[in-house]
């Protein structure tokens, strides 16, 4: 296992990027995917893209992010890249059914952002769980869904 203890920089510096550039035409850059919901850790075990397993142990003053360079060799490098984010978009029919709507987030603790009229709530799960939770508000239509990528509108 490969103990990572601190953030090399990010892939767009110009120092790193010429190098980060000669080694994806040697293919020789390994991405290590992050799931949005874990970037804010400072310690996690995963698995790059090649199978390497790696354990991150950050300190206090570094953070993961997309881009982030973990290891840059002659031969390799790691590169951290966030997954996609999914967000499930809840819309009430009512003001009844938006405070209950909220009062579930809420009590959920779920992550949400707001839209208009609409609740946006991060995926950090199987849709059908959120679906579940939500009860008879989903079973009597009293709250249309829909997942979103942040590409299609949330920012």
């Amino acid at each position: 296992m490969l103990l990572i203890n601190r953030v090399i920089g990010s892939r767009l510096e110009p120092a790193l990027s010429e190098q980060i550039h000669e080694l994806e035409h040697r293919r020789a850059v390994d991405l290590l995917k992050i799931a949005s919901a874990d970037i804010a850790r400072r310690r996690l075990r995963a698995t790059t893209s090649e199978g390497a397993e790696v354990a991150i142990a950050l300190p206090r003053d570094q953070q993961l992010f997309d881009g982030a360079v973990l290891v840059l060799e002659a031969d390799r490098a790691i590169v951290v890249r966030v997954a996609e984010e999914r967000w499930l978009r809840l819309q009430p029919r009512g003001i009844a059914d938006a405070i209950e709507l909220g009062y579930q987030a809420g009590n959920l603790h779920w992550r949400v952002r707001f839209d208009g009229e609409a609740l946006l709530v991060a995926l950090e799960g199987p849709l059908d769980s959120y679906l579940a939770r939500l009860g008879t508000l989903m079973a009597d239509r009293r709250v249309i869904h829909s997942v979103v990528l942040p590409a299609e509108g949330v920012s």
